[in-house]
């Protein structure tokens, strides 16, 4: 089953950027589809895959950050393809 994931990083301490921009680049290391804007990371592929990645990448992010959170939302089907057509 394909998903689409849109995920916001968000360490709640001074060198956040830091901590950002290695979360993307492990997920962009994954193998997924990956693609970023200025708010949030979107990751795209079979379930399993992903949420294996989304495990693993998650829990080191937050041991390397003394607090934060993330937000998910998770879409059953791949919305990789989409264009606004307005």
């Amino acid at each position: 089953m394909k998903i689409s994931v849109e995920l916001t990083l968000s360490p709640l301490q001074d060198d956040f950027e830091e901590h950002i921009i290695n979360f993307i680049k492990k997920m962009r290391a994954s193998g997924l589809t990956v693609k970023e804007n200025p708010l949030s990371t979107q990751v795209y592929g079979e379930y399993d895959e992903v949420m294996a990645v989304l495990n693993s990448e998650v829990k080191s992010s937050f041991e390397a950050i003394d607090r934060g959170l993330i937000y998910v939302k998770i879409v059953k089907s791949d919305r990789s393809d989409y264009a606004a057509d307005f």
